[in-house]
């Protein structure tokens, strides 16, 4: 006999040999049995996932000699014509090639006969997608009342584009992508047919290549059984297909994540010399890391990973953690998608090896968001206790400096402080106003104003909270409380929070005082080369530079005031 290819050969021929479409399966069968046999059907889904067979497996069903029967015997006349292709009453239709009115028009003056020989005429139009908005609307009054012994199974891999007045004339069935356990299965059966010997790593491969379709699997199969010579292996695969081998990959890897880049560089030419080429290096090296993804997030299925979790070093699990992988992955997918556009595909594949070894350095999210909330602590406590030199801040840990144990506290935030001596919010405004204005509240005395207040609006205005610390001479006289700013901005903002800052000191202090704010000039000039303590903090933390304040040029400033320029100015 002629050889046949896999996908051919094991052909499912009935509804139980279909893979990983239960649903599909169960529910035609079970509408067979009851005699529930409706005019038309829908069949969607990806390529290669058994809906033209699940047409001919219905067809034969329906017209099988026993039947309608929901497993067909495949022994009668009528089930080996439509096994072969050959039955008069099972019209198969491409869609592709027959898209116009004139081809319906045809459809539509055959239904008018009888079958010849079988139960029901069942026509299967492939592709339906691809027939013309004309010719669907030809077809519509035809597939909503056609003769009784008249079926249409309709097949598409794209079903948004079939128009919905045939969706509703049909029942559809959605037709799912295969799980790689399950082609691995199918795979290891169609190699103990021919006597072929295959790894179990090998067989994953293929699975995971055919990305859920059985068609593409076998093909694929057929391809690496050529130049197996009887025993398929991993290592067979990766050598004549061009792949990049796994220890290759766990080398490249441990040099990266090692921080040696030129060991790491070495590595990819020995790869790419081998004769792996850029994109496909670029997709092992993709995959790596997607594996890795999984491994640092406890995933550890070998039918997902392609691998043996063990064969990943130990090193690398170590020095790349679930942050790393994701950012490894994202730097592989966004590379291929720009190699299209290169002048050179390898310099930009060694460029982003180059960016890998530094991996390690980078920092997520979660951790950029704790560095801003240390630094929003640090400001807001008005101090630098506890915060290193360089490095990592201790308040990293989510704790504030302000907070942080054997750290002074007023006495109004002790913990057998009176409850109104403790700052306003929203939640306990009231309560304060009516503690302070029935004296019973600790009051806090001028000195320790600047602190109070600080922690006062930590929450609520952050900006006006670190200002309190650069605040400086208060004084109280009589019904009046006043104290400096030395400079302007913050003069302005404590004008424009002027009676908010008022009652806050109303509901610290006890008392109702006058609020006077002063701005000091020569204070304003001698801080233009001081750096304010909660600054040079949040310098150290993120390893940063104060730049120099620059005077902006005369006419720059004029055209900001609204003025023209003086000729005084212009010279």
């Amino acid at each position: 006999m002629a050889y046949e290819v896999t996908a051919s050969r094991r052909r499912p021929q009935r509804f139980e040999d279909l893979i990983g479409q239960d649903f599909v399966s169960a529910t035609l069968q079970k509408s067979i049995a009851s005699g529930r046999i409706a005019h038309a059907y829908l069949f969607s889904g990806p390529r290669g996932c058994g809906k033209t067979t699940s047409a001919r497996i219905l067809a034969k069903a329906l017209n099988c000699e026993h039947g309608p029967a929901p497993t067909p015997c495949g022994e009668c006349v009528h089930c080996r014509e439509i096994a072969r292709g050959s039955s008069l009453d099972v019209i198969e239709i491409d869609g592709a090639s027959n898209t116009g009115v004139n081809d319906v028009r045809q459809i539509k003056d055959e239904v008018l006969f009888p079958p010849n020989s079988c139960r029901y005429k069942v026509y299967i139009i492939d592709e339906v997608h691809m027939l013309s908005m004309s010719a669907f609307n030809a077809l519509l009054k035809t597939i909503e009342e056609p003769p009784p012994y008249v079926v249409f199974i309709f097949a598409t891999t794209e079903l948004h584009k079939v128009p919905a007045t045939i969706k509703s004339r049909c029942q559809q069935f959605n037709f799912r992508l295969v799980p790689a356990e399950l082609l691995k299965n199918a795979l290891a059966a169609a190699a103990g047919e021919n006597g072929i010997q295959a790894d179990s790593e090998a067989l994953y491969w293929i699975a995971r290549q055919g990305n859920g379709s059985v068609r593409d699997s076998y093909t694929l199969f057929d391809q690496v059984a050529a130049f197996s010579d009887g025993h398929i292996t991993f290592d067979k695969i990766k050598d004549k297909l061009g792949l990049t081998g796994f220890d290759q990959m766990n080398r490249l890897a441990e040099a990266c994540a090692g921080k040696d880049p030129g060991q790491a560089l070495s590595i990819l030419d020995e790869i790419l010399e081998s004769g792996v080429s850029v994109e496909q290096c670029i997709t092992d090296c993709a995959e790596y890391f997607r594996n890795l993804l999984f491994l640092q997030t406890g995933i550890t299925k070998e039918s997902l990973l392609g691998q043996n979790p063990s064969r990943f070093p130990k090193t690398v699990r170590q020095a790349w953690g679930r942050h790393e992988a994701e950012k490894g992955l994202e730097t592989m997918l966004r590379l291929f998608r720009d190699i299209r556009y290169s002048l050179d595909s390898r310099c930009e594949l060694e460029l982003a090896v180059a960016k890998l070894c530094w991996l390690a350095n980078s920092v997520s999210p979660e951790e950029l968001y704790q560095a801003f909330a240390a630094a929003r602590d640090i400001l807001a406590a008005g101090g630098t206790a506890g915060i290193p030199a360089a490095g990592i801040p201790e308040s990293f840990r989510e704790k504030s400096p302000a907070k942080a144990e054997g750290s002074a506290q007023p006495a109004w935030q002790t913990a057998d402080a009176p409850a109104s001596a403790f700052p306003e919010t929203p939640g306990n405004a009231g309560t304060n106003r009516t503690a302070a204005g029935s004296g019973n509240s600790a009051p806090v005395p001028p000195a320790e104003l600047p602190k109070a207040l600080a922690e006062y609006f930590r929450n609520s205005k952050t900006m006006l909270s670190a200002v309190f610390s650069q605040t400086s001479r208060w004084e109280k006289h009589g019904g009046e409380i006043s104290f400096s700013v030395s400079k302007p901005l913050q003069f302005q903002q404590m004008e424009t929070e002027k009676a908010c800052i008022q009652e806050a000191i109303r509901v610290l202090s006890g008392e109702d005082l006058h609020l006077s704010i002063r701005l000091e000039k020569a204070a304003e000039e001698e801080s233009q080369s001081a750096i304010p303590p909660q600054v040079e903090a949040v310098c150290n933390v993120f390893r940063g530079t104060v730049l120099p304040r620059q005077k902006q040029a005369p006419r720059r400033e004029a055209q900001q005031t609204g003025t023209e320029d003086s000729g005084e100015n212009r010279e």
